[in-house]
């Protein structure tokens, strides 16, 4: 019997199986932010054990609340700066340099096909686009992989999700993603990995992979998984070419990773989005889903464009080519937060920048704030959002706020007019 990727990490990767169906696996990159890992440092150091396990392993980043808002904040960045001087981490991003992690990271390079990755943060999963396990831990767990450069997991069952057909027009990765939240439900991936194939997927950027995997714990996935392939050669070719002689050596290398043929999934489910409209949810989970038609008019505050699933430079130029000549509405304020430095300049260089500001759009730094409510864009008590974020519990970007999650496309379309809105009419 084959093996899906997943199995074939975790085989790859075992230290040890001190009880049964429990395997302890060494991590090849582990993760950390201002919001999480301070708790962790905090305890190591009560403990006398203050230490990493291999510094070149450990990349940390301050991107939640950046600049700091008050002295709180600015305690938890200023432990997680200590510490990453204290231990020579080279690979830390401060103010100036920091973005968003999950798009900072990849950008950087960091992630390979095959590799373990853990972070004190839900949407690691991001990271599964490049064909790697990457999850999500609590502070223990964070802990023990600074310190030791291991994790356990119960090895997860795959659920693999093929796309089949071709994405309409202004439908994008956003779009299928919620298709597949609402086809699933919350908890259908719970302990699970999804593992995302068929020739929607095959024709998507890394960028939209991204997007795709951001999400699968929003159904409860410990991981979302893309097959390594030539997309994700190119992308890493800056970085790994001095590694391979060819791309189609680095291919080759990279597609052992792939599930094989006669893997065993746990269920195979199988989505035609050939005729799929722009999507939207309503309520509090990501699964309360409808079509942008069923929504459209709905009155929003505030839209927002960012965050780890929506702010890379793909995503600004699909909301901008919706933008460009137009304003947004008089009741409405709109955000932009590229989602790193280099996104910002890029954004700049193709005059993207000036689109959204031409349009009435605020530009922030880099920065996750609003997306969990605690700066930049935070929603007041009864307030309305469209937003491209991932999570629209009650509360989250704001006590008592309402938050609607929708593609880039969309959020663009819904400033323009002041309500939900569907853009297939601006494209």
């Amino acid at each position: 019997m084959g093996m899906t990727t997943a199995q074939k990490i975790f085989a790859a990767h075992l230290v040890d199986e001190p009880f049964a169906g429990t395997k302890v696996l060494s991590i090849d990159v582990v993760m950390c932010h201002e919001i999480t890992t301070p708790i962790a440092i905090a305890d190591l150091m009560s403990r006398g054990k203050d230490r990493v396990f291999e510094p070149s392993k450990i990349k940390a980043v301050i991107d939640h609340v950046t600049p700091s808002k008050d002295s709180k904040t600015a305690t938890q960045a200023k432990m997680l700066r200590d510490w990453a001087r204290r231990h020579d981490i080279k690979d830390f991003f401060d103010i100036g340099a920091n973005g968003v992690c999950h798009a900072l990271f990849p950008e950087k390079g960091f992630i390979r096909p095959g590799n373990t990755v853990i972070m004190g943060d839900s949407h690691t999963c991001t990271h599964g686009a490049f064909g790697a396990f990457a999850a999500g831990v609590g502070t223990t767990d964070l802990e023990v992989g600074i310190l030791k450069g291991v994790c356990a997991f119960r090895e997860p069952k795959t659920i693999r999700v093929n796309l089949n057909g071709t994405l309409p027009k202004g439908v994008f990765a956003k779009d299928a993603i919620l298709r597949v939240i609402g086809h699933l439900g919350v908890n259908g991936a719970t302990d699970r990995v999804i593992e995302f194939g068929g020739p929607i997927v095959a024709q998507m950027s890394m960028e939209s992979r991204m997007t795709l995997c951001n999400m699968a714990i929003e159904a409860g996935g410990t991981s979302g998984i893309c097959m390594p392939d030539q997309v994700t050669v190119d992308y890493l070719w800056p970085f790994i070419s001095g590694s391979f002689a060819s791309k189609e050596e680095a291919l080759a290398a990279y597609s052992v990773w792939c599930s094989d043929a006669d893997a065993e999934y746990e269920q195979v489910i199988d989505l035609d989005l050939s005729d799929l409209a722009p999507l939207c949810t309503f309520g509090y989970k990501p699964d309360q889903v409808k079509s942008v038609a069923e929504m459209a008019g709905t009155q929003v505050d505030q839209v927002y464009l960012g965050s780890c699933t929506n702010g890379r430079l793909e995503d600004l130029r699909i909301a901008a080519q919706i933008l460009k000549g137009k304003k947004i509405a008089s009741n409405v304020r709109a955000i932009l937060s590229p989602a790193t430095p280099q996104i910002y300049k890029d954004a700049v260089a193709e005059g993207l920048i000036q689109i959204f500001m031409d349009a009435g759009f605020c530009v922030t730094n880099p920065t996750c704030g609003a997306c969990l409510g605690m700066s930049n864009g935070v929603l007041a008590e009864g307030e309305v959002c469209a937003s491209t974020t991932n999570r629209n519990f009650m509360g989250r970007m704001g006590k008592g706020g309402m938050v609607h999650l929708l593609s880039p496309a969309t959020a663009a379309a819904s400033a323009i007019e002041g309500m939900i809105a569907d853009p297939r009419k601006y494209l």
